[in-house]
């Protein structure tokens, strides 16, 4: 994204953009790694820390560790701190709620609680949000649902998670990603990919360079499996993190 809003000084740095975590640390620890390497300042998070893996606890510590200028609730958050019934869900995502809500320990319980609701306007570049900005629980999948959401986003570049798809909506007249244009961008999940690639996702946005990096990384997918079935859990949340669906 390149115009007015990104030569605003205040906003010349980087942030590390992390969603659907779902409590897989082997997965975020290759994300914070990876970026640390390549630098960042500040960081967003857009829900669904917990859910599906084994470590909620330590994962809420890495996430309280990055201390984010921005964060959202995601809807498995909703439901694993008791906030919100399980009514959508299907067995095996009840089945890891209930194991998470009785393994979060009560403080973080409580902060998961305390998460707002997107969307999130974090400056004059960039808003967050977990499902839209029209609904935190709305999945964004297609154009019609792209485009209800670009119309309704209040930034140049509104960053979603939810679907665990990487993927870049653009509503303009360009191609380029240029001033005047608006942008959905989804990083992909951390913790549990669902487009046929296991590999954790997540993204950087260089405020300064007008630029969003998407990124891929393999991390040490059995020891994340082999703590799913030492806690547990359903074991086709084992299973599905080797094939990212």
């Amino acid at each position: 994204m390149r115009g007015d809003a990104c030569r605003v000084r205040e906003y010349l740095l980087r942030y590390i953009v992390l969603t659907d975590i779902h409590a897989n640390l082997e997965a975020l620890d290759a994300c914070l790694d990876h970026a640390r390497d390549r630098g960042f300042d500040r960081a967003l998070v857009l829900g669904d820390l917990v859910g599906y893996g084994a470590d909620p606890n330590a994962v809420i510590d890495r996430v309280l560790a990055l201390e984010p200028v921005a964060i959202v609730r995601g809807n498995h958050d909703k439901v694993a701190c008791g906030l919100e019934q399980a009514d959508g869900f299907n067995f095996v995502a009840k089945s890891a709620a209930r194991w998470t809500l009785d393994i979060l320990t009560p403080e973080h319980r409580d902060w998961l609680a305390a998460l707002p609701a997107g969307p999130i306007e974090v400056d004059r570049l960039v808003e967050i949000c977990h499902g839209s900005p029209f609904d935190e629980d709305a999945y964004i999948f297609d154009e019609l649902d792209a485009v209800r959401a670009l119309k309704v986003a209040t930034r140049p570049l509104c960053l979603f998670g939810h679907t665990h798809f990487p993927v870049t909506f653009q509503l303009t007249a360009e191609l380029k990603l240029e001033s005047g244009a608006k942008y959905l961008v989804n990083p992909g999940s951390v913790g549990q990919p669902r487009d046929g690639d296991p590999r954790a996702a997540y993204a950087i946005v260089d405020v300064e360079a007008c630029l969003v990096e998407l990124f891929r990384l393999n991390y040490a997918i059995e020891d994340a499996q082999a703590k799913v079935i030492r806690a547990g859990l359903p074991e086709v949340l084992a299973q599905r993190l080797a094939v990212g669906r």
